[in-house]
């Protein structure tokens, strides 16, 4: 099963996100939850990279993905990022919606 936890620094402030583990609904190359999960989650990575100019810490191995933004963001940065990971849960509850046996999502407060 995929886990991926959400993390937040208050109930709507997305901080990063960490991925692990494998879907197993079918055999690898053939996995369509790992592939939309994979993409989903690296696409998001990239598009936070490439439209704000904001880079994330990333870590990826096989079955696994953190990443965390850094500490200090300008405001209009900050705001446009936030979309970009809030439309990243929306996908991946998409993806929990139709194969949820495969994949779950965790939210959790920092304190």
């Amino acid at each position: 099963m995929i886990s991926v936890s959400i993390l937040r620094a208050d109930r709507n402030t997305i901080t990063g996100f960490k991925v692990s583990g494998h879907a197993g609904y079918a055999k690898s190359g053939y996995d369509i939850v790992c592939a939309g999960v994979s993409a989903v989650t690296v696409g998001t990575v990239n598009a936070i990279e490439a439209l704000t100019g904001i880079l994330m810490d990333a870590d990826m191995k096989d079955g696994f993905l953190s990443a965390d933004l850094p500490g200090e963001i300008e405001a209009n940065q900050a705001e446009q990022v936030q979309l970009l990971l809030a439309s990243m849960v929306v996908m991946l509850q998409s993806i929990e919606g139709s194969y949820g046996q495969y994949i779950e999502i965790h939210d959790a407060t920092k304190i």
